[in-house]
């Protein structure tokens, strides 16, 4: 979708210095400036945790594909698109790239915070840069703000937890945009005045809600005026266009909150308001007040994901609207807090009593079977007994968190609120020195295992109520799965320290909760068929490390997920189609320092076979006799033989392929078939040939190509095209990029196959072939930015050229964004400058250098601008 085919001519035909476009002057803002329209556009970008309980870690999600679960699919549509905003000609070229949130109020969960400091560190310091740009801006008031932690429903938290949301959820700001939040999400926007109190009480100044949650408000008394009378607002007919301040009943405490606009926000959502800068304009051209006032805040507020993801290409249209649309009209852009620093609230409000944004019930979406969320006669009677459960098993986690706590902290409770500083930061030394700080007496080894193990139970008792686990139509669905699975490890970690069972009882309270769909009936049948299967032991582990093992070579100390392994021994052996490994491995979870020594056996009888054992090491001396009477029997060349003896010496427990978690299960299962594979292309590629003639024949006079031969073509052609690139990158990184001639030969065979594929009317099917060249013109590119010969820069921009140009060919679905953003940022800072320098000379200008080596490598560097799709017509107008 182009948002900007309403570009201006000054943006339309010429290609600015990117950061003209991004200048405090052309949006407008006066950080004194108390007068005239402001907008702001907030986004609250939010995903649940994914992540496995017991791994840490999310696992393949085949729903996301081709991507590997859902944050890396939002994340490729919606976050990074964001960071990097592309502002395009009418010509579909690259003008000039804009972050987005440097301009757009926002709120980042910490949890989807954490996975993109983990996942692209890149992307992340472009939003606390924007951050920082935004505080410069805007008179120190930052476009972002905090979250309450893990998205729970805050009025359904009891008094405790509430708090520690808060705490956490500041304490996460803190740690990464180096401020205290001005202001707090909430999740849903579900608030009660109990809610209120928490956030005051922790120094929240503003809030954002829904006009629908407003109830009654009026002008602030003066002493001109101690009696203003009360209008009733509670059909959403709040003016959202001026802050308000909200007292807690019967005090003076208060807190400032913005309504955002329903009718604008819901639109960005549902209809075209976002396809084009214009649009979106226009419609909130339609919210501005016409009585006169000195200033007012047009403030809309959707899902961050809306930009890109629900909204494909919109993160456009924002950008534009940010540097350009808004300020011809004369709006500022603004964030809620540099609002309200200009503007204090003249009007209160009060609050209905319980309400959230997405609920018209007030909160019972997350509750009761209100009918909210629902869809296809689905019910949501699972909904009360699955938070009564909750509920119940929160209460007793807490008897065992206060029983066993208090003998390790001096303040349990406060260790708990402080513990975000563990999660954000797990290291031996942090850890070390907030088990310090909270401990209520030196602790032993197996007691600081312990105490870890009590915060875990807490923090997984807290991730349980996500309120993503409530607002569809069914708990079996992943985010009812999800928020069980916080359960079952909360349940586990509770016996581990104390010893109660309580799972037997959350069960029995889990089978009330009624499914939609027959496999499972209730909850408890979700709970036993989706959730125990989730779960993981340290036997579990090291199986997968064995089976792993002989696959890949491990270093003595390799992380698997969330645990270090540390090996002490291995040995392999191989007789005929058997391989025997054995080994001792010590393994630590790096969240809770539990650790286990243990032995393992693991015998691969060829294909898809396996057969591991695993038990607690007890001596060194068992360990050899075990080792040794596995290995003598091998000799046998016998699998029933060491079979046999593997479940004498180990027990009856073992482990398979199927018990690998799943990434490495995958890897290892695509490894065992590419023999297979091999064979097959071989075959195909024979088939090919032999009949080449014949299928030239049937293209030639238009006939319908027998099947069986078309297939034949595109695996071999498939198969030839992702050799040659495999070919291509290897080459390209053993040599220098300066030599012009490394890596031609196999981009002309690519080129052929190209031109055969395409004679042959062939669909290449080349999964790697994407990533592979996206992977060789990035290379090659920064290379060229950064450390080209000046005499060899033309034949490598040919060389580059020719693979932009083969992969189209190739029809790969090539992407030049990341191309487009490196070199955009060399236009400001190298190529620039040097075209300074010979406009200068040709101009008439003094200078000591002709121009001519100068331009021997600029317009070699223009064509490559086109081929990029960077609009370059200024810069050739120049030189021409």
């Amino acid at each position: 979708m182009t948002a900007f085919a309403d570009l201006p001519t000054s943006l339309a035909g010429k290609s600015e210095n990117i950061t003209a476009l991004t200048t405090d002057n052309e949006l407008g803002i006066d950080p004194q400036q108390i007068t005239g329209v402001f907008v702001t556009v907030h986004g609250h970008f939010y995903q649940p945790p994914r992540e496995n309980p017991y791994l840490d870690a999310i696992e393949r999600q085949p729903s996301a594909a081709p991507f590997h679960d859902w944050n890396e699919r939002i994340h490729h549509e919606c976050y990074r698109p964001n960071a990097f905003s592309r502002v395009l000609n009418d010509k579909g070229e690259l003008v000039g790239i804009i972050n987005n949130y440097e301009y757009m109020s926002f709120n980042i969960g910490p949890t989807l915070m954490s996975w993109l400091e983990k996942y692209d560190l890149e992307v992340y310091q472009r939003i606390l840069e924007a951050d920082r740009k935004s505080c410069d801006r805007l008179n120190g008031h930052g476009n972002a703000i905090a979250q309450v932690y893990n998205h729970i429903i805050m009025p359904l938290a009891n008094t405790r937890d509430k708090y520690t949301q808060i705490r956490w959820g500041k304490e996460d700001f803190r740690s990464r945009f180096n401020r205290d939040p001005e202001g707090m999400w909430l999740a849903e926007t579900a608030v009660d005045y109990a809610t209120l109190e928490a956030v005051i009480a922790e120094g929240i100044r503003f809030l954002i809600l829904a006009p629908s949650q407003a109830q009654r408000c009026r002008p602030l008394p003066t002493e001109d005026q101690p009696e203003t009378e009360w209008l009733e607002v509670g059909g959403a007919q709040i003016d959202p266009t001026r802050p308000y301040r909200c007292f807690l009943p019967g005090t003076d405490k208060f807190i400032d909150i913005f309504f955002y606009d329903g009718p604008i926000s819901r639109d960005m959502g549902f209809n075209d308001v976002l396809n084009s800068s214009h649009n979106l304009a226009g419609r909130i051209g339609m919210a501005i007040q016409g009585d006169h006032r000195p200033a007012q805040l047009i403030s809309v507020a959707t899902d961050g994901e809306t930009f890109g993801h629900h909204k494909h290409g919109t993160e456009k249209c924002l950008a534009y609207a940010f540097t350009t649309e808004f300020a011809s009209r004369g709006w500022q852009v603004t964030n809620f807090a540099h609002y309200l620093s200009l503007n204090s609230p003249a009007w209160e409000v009060e609050l209905k009593p319980v309400t959230a944004w997405s609920c018209s019930h007030g909160v019972d979406r997350w509750q009761d079977d209100c009918g909210c969320g629902g869809g296809g006669g689905w019910h949501q009677k699972w909904r009360r007994p699955l938070r009564d459960a909750l509920d119940w098993l929160r209460d007793r986690l807490i008897e065992v968190y206060e029983e066993v706590g208090r003998k390790y902290f001096l303040d349990p409770w406060q260790a708990r609120d402080e513990y975000i500083k563990v999660m954000r930061d797990r290291s031996p030394a942090n850890v070390e020195h907030f088990l310090t700080r909270h401990q209520s007496r030196k602790l032993q080894s197996a007691e600081r295992i312990d105490a870890l193990r009590l915060l875990e139970m807490q923090r997984h008792a807290l991730l349980m109520y996500t309120s993503c686990g409530w607002f569809f139509e069914e708990i079996s669905r992943p985010e009812g799965v999800q928020i069980l699975r916080y359960a079952s490890r909360a349940l586990e970690l509770a016996g581990e320290v104390a010893g109660v069972q309580l799972e037997k009882e959350f069960l029995d309270r889990l089978a009330l909760a009624p499914s939609n769909v027959d496999t499972f009936r209730n909850g408890e049948e979700v709970y036993r068929q989706l959730v125990v299967s989730a779960q993981v032991n340290f036997q579990q582990v090291a199986a997968h490390y064995a089976i792993s093992s002989l696959f890949t070579t491990y270093q003595p100390e390799h992380r698997v997920y969330c645990y270090t392994a540390n090996q002490i021994d291995y040995q392999l052996q191989r007789m005929g189609p058997l391989t025997l490994a054995v080994g001792q491995l010590k393994l630590v979870s790096e969240i809770t320092w539990e650790s286990a020594d243990l032995i393992f056996a693991v015998l691969h009888l060829g294909g898809w076979d396996f057969h591991c054992c695993i038990k607690r090491f007890t001596t060194r001396r068992t360990y050899t006799n075990v080792k040794e009477q596995l290995f003598e029997i091998l000799q046998q060349a016998s699998a029933a033989q060491v079979i046999l003896a593997m479940g004498k010496l180990f027990g009856d427990q073992s482990f398979s392929l199927q018990n690998l978690f799943a990434e490495e299960r995958h890897r290892i299962m695509r490894l065992l078939t590419q023999e297979t594979l091999v064979r097959l292309d071989q075959l195909y590629t024979q088939v090919y040939r032999d009949n080449f003639g014949v299928l030239r024949a049937f293209h030639r006079d238009e006939l319908p190509v027998p099947q069986e031969l078309q297939v034949a073509a595109e695996v071999a052609l498939s198969n030839r095209a992702i050799t040659t690139m495999r070919s291509l990158e290897q080459v390209i990184s053993d040599s220098t990029f300066d030599d012009p001639l490394v890596g031609l030969a196999e981009i002309g065979e690519l080129e052929a196959v190209a031109i055969e594929a395409n004679s042959m009317g062939c669909q290449l099917k080349i999964r790697e072939g994407k990533q592979m060249m996206e992977r060789l013109i990035l290379r090659s590119l920064w290379h060229l930015l950064h450390d080209a010969n000046p005499t060899t820069m033309e034949a490598e921009i040919h060389r580059l050229e020719r693979m932009v140009d083969v992969s189209y060919r190739l029809n790969l679905g090539l992407s030049l964004d990341r191309a487009q953003e490196i070199f955009a940022s060399a236009l400001s800072k190298q190529i620039t400058p040097k075209f300074v320098s010979v406009s200068a000379v040709l101009h008439g200008g003094k200078g000591d250098r002709s121009p001519a080596w100068e331009l021997t490598q600029m317009r070699p560097l223009i064509r490559l601008a086109e081929k990029l799709k960077v609009d370059i017509d200024f810069w050739v107008s120049q030189l021409v």
